[in-house]
């Protein structure tokens, strides 16, 4: 039900080639990010959920870090086609 709502940016044939590539690791947690944040309006005291949802936020922002540093513009074309905010700068 709630899976249908995910958008793939990624087509078919290249995700079977690039499992392991940053955008796809990136699009992978960004979908499981939305599947367990639609969980959590359910059931608001899942902490445990809470706590797997941090995690891969925290994974996932390390993942964007990386490439916002490396390369510049394949990580401004991510942020837009998968809707990210970019974290905030201190």
């Amino acid at each position: 039900m709630v899976k249908n709502s995910f958008i793939s940016v990624i087509p078919q044939e290249e995700k079977e080639k690039n499992k392991g590539s940053l955008e796809f690791q990136v699009f992978s947690f960004t979908n499981k990010i939305r599947r367990l944040t639609s969980h959590l309006e359910l059931h608001r005291k899942d902490y445990l959920s809470q706590r797997g949802l941090r995690k891969i936020l925290g994974k996932r922002q390390r993942i964007l870090a990386y490439l916002s540093k490396k390369n510049r513009v394949r990580y401004k074309e991510l942020i837009g086609q998968l809707d990210i905010r970019e974290p905030k700068t201190r």
